[in-house]
């Protein structure tokens, strides 16, 4: 038995009390795409706020009952991105990490916390490359098992890369996968990358797939990207599409440099002015600034927190996971 299928196995779904009826699903019931927005079931635009995993492959452990219940209720996060790397060493060598996928979406579903399910193309590039071709296989496998649940959103390219043509590369492989989801669900949300590692987000809004409850992710690191991307997803929201920012970060695109806060403070606004809902990359404690948590801490939470759950201690948060979790708060960030 491999190291990961172990740590899969041994991730243990506790039982836990009736769903809350404040949690972010009760409120907000099963999402829909109205009008180039995010809406909840009735049909008023949401805003969702939270955390992506880094690579399951290297921090499947966050994947816990402690963790998304600190997750859920001491951060205050609305979604929880899975970030399912395909390539390096990830899913297509080690289809175990499926396990994790599963679990998490469980344990989301007992906090009443919305998943997003990530595809994550990065290396190689291109959708199309041979490494993933277990895509069709995943989403139907997916879509069977939990597109009945409402907190379920599906990533189905992460990051295309390189020499890649929209209409070309990228729809076509966009538009077979929505159609293998749209074969079992019918209506949960579908959320679809575009090249330059989703930043053209404006290409794919010009010649969009046709269907109902699409969204386009967009992607940006405070340090790198600014004033050019926003206007990429400003001619996005004018075409119509609807836009998901699945990954950002407050420092560079490598995940070091900064944190730059001011930067970061002003794709914030512009998110909450056009009511664009985002995860923030990546809860790790990796050594790089982008982490939520300092090299070495872990991603197990420390101590118990005054209501009776485990909460992250400030000493293990990064200064960029203080802020993060400030900013889905609501609350005003400590100085670092």
């Amino acid at each position: 038995m491999s190291a990961l299928l172990a740590c899969a196995l041994a991730i243990a779904i506790p039982v836990f009390a009736q769903a809350d009826p404040s949690t972010p699903v009760a409120r907000y019931g099963r999402l829909q795409v109205l009008m180039g927005r995010l809406c909840d079931s009735n049909g008023d635009a949401v805003q969702l706020k939270g955390m992506s995993t880094s690579g399951l492959q290297w921090s499947g452990g966050i994947v816990n009952d402690d963790s998304f219940t600190a997750l859920a209720r001491d951060w205050d996060c609305d979604v929880i991105r899975l970030a399912l790397y395909v390539g390096e060493n990830g899913y297509a060598t080690h289809p175990e990490l499926g396990r994790i996928v599963e679990k998490a979406i469980d344990l989301a579903e007992k906090l009443g916390i919305y998943v997003i399910v990530d595809w994550h193309v990065l290396n190689p590039g291109s959708p199309n490359d041979p490494v993933y071709s277990g895509a069709e296989a995943f989403f139907a496998q997916i879509a069977k098992e939990y597109g009945s649940k409402p907190n379920v959103l599906y990533e189905i390219m992460n990051e295309p890369n390189g020499s890649l043509s929209w209409a070309r590369d990228l729809k076509p492989y966009a538009a077979k996968i929505v159609s293998v989801i749209r074969a079992i669900d019918p209506s949960n949300i579908i959320i679809i990358g575009s090249g330059t590692w989703s930043q053209d987000v404006d290409l794919a809004a010009a010649d969009p797939i046709p269907g109902t409850n699409l969204m386009y992710s967009v992607h940006f690191y405070a340090g790198t990207h600014g004033f050019a991307l926003r206007g990429k997803i400003s001619r996005a929201l004018a075409e119509g599409a609807a836009v998901f920012c699945t990954e950002w970060g407050t420092s560079e695109a490598s995940g070091d440099g900064g944190p730059y806060f001011d930067a970061s403070d002003e794709w914030l606004k512009f998110l909450d002015d056009h009511k664009i809902s985002w995860t923030n990359w990546s809860l790790s404690d990796k050594n790089e600034t982008s982490a939520a948590f300092k090299a070495g801490t872990g991603l197990v939470p420390k101590a118990m927190g005054p209501e009776g759950y485990g909460i992250w201690t400030p000493d293990q948060l990064s200064a960029s996971g203080a802020y993060v979790r400030a900013k889905i708060r609501g609350t005003p960030a400590a100085a670092p």
